[in-house]
């Protein structure tokens, strides 16, 4: 149970915990570090957390001290403490709390307001303090001194009084038995350690009882509320309206929850043993090749007479570090999974522990964290974790037979090509008309990939074309064809040559797109709302914000609705490479086609140059439609479903994005979807 000892530790004074109390971020502290880390608020400053609620077994403080506690602090936030203790954590003296008291979570540093129950508002945790005092008794081993500076000797008393262990060298220092110290009671180790140790299962077969009806026994469960409660309760109201399941069907819902999450962690735990055992044959397989190959490269240049011994050191070294980067590359690794593996299998440990605990409320006062605990250690051993990254092969090989005009120049050559890299699939998607692919290499190579090649193909089976070359596993291709399937394949290379190619992937663009407008290239004035289909300014300067799709062939047609229309601005609609000028009204450069219109009028603008002035213009409600046709490569405008003027923009060539400027005087929604025909 060693590797669980971790999870029984208190955070602010690093021992077992001792009666532990739950905080509202679902961490535990001891009930007397929780008194020390509490810490006054200034008046009227507020840390935004809800007060503390929740049911307790005893009273932690005296009534008549609780009304230091402000009534109306509330919420979560981090508050910064005055002093600190020899843990680190910092804490403010109990002598100086006054009113508008808070607690910080030393782990995740939220803090809580106090109301007026104070520390007696938090739930204490009885299943973690059964399973500490079931810890505590499993150990054999001698209680260590607490003062001793360096290597700590076994402790010979306990002080009662203190709560601290002395060897008998810092009892006769710091604690002799004369002056106001001569009636404190000095214990033997043991017997102290008995007299802190609850009894095993005592939690167990104490059965909770509500805070608000005494005379109550937990019953029932809140889903909402994620808290025990008992009939009086509901008979009360206070849990009407919410999801009341009964108690022991939830408790043996969690269990199931928790032992299923624990079968998943458990496999990886067992693939990371395997792993470790590979890493440990690999440290072997290294050495022996790395001896191997100093051996081979020693006889090599030792044939070479004199020109080769100028160039053997040098040769050597470079085997060396190749070596000792190897050894250092497993050895890392070996010591980040065994603390992985450590960590995993200390919060199994505890689970199991947790598990076999028969109290219900206890259970689930704690059950939702250790759920999401175990199911994101599991989510750590991803694929690649788990996997040498290196191979135990030196690529390094020594060509004898150049002339002696060549001896000079002798180094060593690396002549293996990357193999063909794997396709992650599940990582690869698409969406309207981008695609995103990801890759790995199936293998740890002696020779390093310098870089990938992604190409695809035109769409209609036609010749491949490069559309990525660089180091990055993951690639995002915009602007294809929407109805189209495109091949993908991907090839690896490195200085001794190119790989083959992966296996070649179908990519399905979408039939029918969608778009919302796009945060990442709008103008930093632009404001974007629901859920990014809304959007206004906060300037008075005209702004554009483009769509999250573009468009290279088809016919596609979507609409815009005006929300807000104040003091007659004039908004501009239409198309754009992504590329064009956020700062200005759409259509003053060259990289955009527009009309822009007002209450009255409108007119078509592309490169600052306003054409076909049409009466007619918007309100607030009016519909503005944009239908881009790629096939006869044109764009024409509708107010409210009647085309307004003339086809405003013919020869369109290229790649373009839905594109809007508009002032702060403007609201505009994304009104309809739009598809390609």
């Amino acid at each position: 149970m060693d590797a669980m000892e971790e999870e029984l530790k208190c955070p602010v004074c690093g021992s077992l915990f001792k009666e532990p109390i739950i905080l509202p971020c679902s961490h535990n502290v001891c009930l007397a570090c929780a008194r020390n880390i509490i810490v006054q608020t200034p008046e009227g400053e507020t840390p935004p957390q809800n007060r503390c609620s929740g049911t307790s077994d005893y009273d932690y403080l005296d009534m008549d001290k609780m009304s230091m506690y402000s009534e109306t602090d509330s919420g979560y936030g981090s508050y910064t403490p005055c002093l600190k203790s020899p843990n680190g954590v910092r804490v403010f003296p109990p002598a100086l709390v006054h009113r508008h008291c808070s607690i910080t979570c030393p782990l995740c540093h939220r803090s809580v307001s106090l109301d007026e129950r104070g520390l007696r508002g938090f739930q204490r945790n009885r299943l973690l303090e059964a399973i500490v005092s079931r810890y505590q008794q499993s150990r054999a081993v001698s209680v260590k001194c607490q003062l001793c500076d360096r290597n700590p000797v076994d402790a010979t008393v306990m002080c009662e009084q203190c709560d601290v262990f002395y060897c008998a060298p810092c009892q006769q220092r710091c604690h002799p038995s004369r002056g106001p110290l001569a009636k404190h009671r000095l214990l033997p180790p043991t017997q102290a350690q008995a007299g802190n140790a609850q009894p095993a299962g005592a939690s167990a077969r104490k059965q909770a009882t509500c805070l608000d009806h005494e005379a109550e026994n937990y019953s029932m469960y809140c889903v909402s509320c994620k808290t025990p409660v008992c009939y009086q309760c509901l008979e009360e109201g206070k849990h009407g309206k919410h999801d009341v399941k009964p108690l022991a069907a939830m408790w043996k819902q969690h269990k199931c929850q928790l032992s299923q999450a624990l079968n998943g962690v458990s496999d990886k735990a067992k693939e990371a043993k395997e792993f470790l055992v590979q890493l440990k044959n690999l440290l072997q397989q290294i050495q022996e090749n790395g001896v191997e190959f100093e051996a081979c490269l020693v006889a090599q240049c030792d044939s070479l007479i004199e020109a080769l011994t100028r160039q053997k050191a040098k040769l050597l070294t470079k085997v060396t570090k190749e070596k000792e980067s190897k050894l250092k590359t497993v050895k890392d690794q070996i010591t980040h999974c065994t603390m992985k593996l450590r960590q995993t299998t200390g919060m199994m440990e505890f689970c199991l522990e947790v598990i076999k605990e028969n109290d219900p409320s206890g259970f689930l006062q704690i059950s939702d964290a250790l759920i999401k605990r175990v199911q994101a250690s599991q989510e750590q051993w991803v694929k690649g974790a788990l996997e040498p990254k290196v191979c135990p092969e030196f690529a390094l090989t020594v060509n004898t037979d150049p002339l002696m005009q060549s001896i000079l120049q002798l180094d060593f050559t690396q002549n293996k090509v990357p193999p063909a890299p794997l396709l992650q699939l599940e990582k690869c998607c698409m969406w309207n008309n981008s695609a995103t692919l990801a890759w790995r290499i199936t293998m740890v190579q002696a020779l390093p990939v310098e870089g990938y090649v992604l190409e695809l193909d035109d769409g209609n089976s036609g010749p491949y074309r490069e559309v990525y070359v660089g180091k990055e596993t993951i690639c995002t291709v915009d602007g294809l064809h929407f109805n189209s399937s495109y091949n993908a394949r991907v090839k690896a290379y490195n200085s001794a040559g190119v790989g083959a190619y992966c296996k070649v992937v179908v990519l399905k663009t979408s039939d029918v797109a969608w778009f919302t407008f796009d945060p990442t290239s709008a103008h930093r004035d632009i404001v974007l709302s629901n859920e990014n289909q809304t959007v206004t300014c906060n300037s008075y300067d005209d702004r554009v914000v483009l769509g999250t799709a573009a468009f290279s062939k088809g016919v596609h047609y979507w609409e815009l609705s005006v929300d807000r229309y104040d003091n007659h601005p004039d908004p501009a609609f239409g198309v754009a490479r992504i590329n064009t000028m956020k700062d200005m009204m759409l259509g003053k450069d060259d990289k955009a086609w527009a009309m822009y219109v007002d209450n009255n009028r409108s007119w078509f603008m592309h490169n600052n140059s306003h054409t076909n002035r049409a009466e007619g213009g918007i309100t607030k409600g009016s519909t503005v439609g944009i239908l881009l046709d790629l096939t006869k490569h044109t764009l024409t405008f509708f107010i409210n479903k009647q085309q307004h003027g003339p086809v405003a923009f013919e020869n369109l060539e290229g790649v373009f994005m839905p594109a809007v400027s508009l002032n702060r005087n403007v609201q505009v929604s994304s009104r309809s979807t739009f598809t390609a025909l």
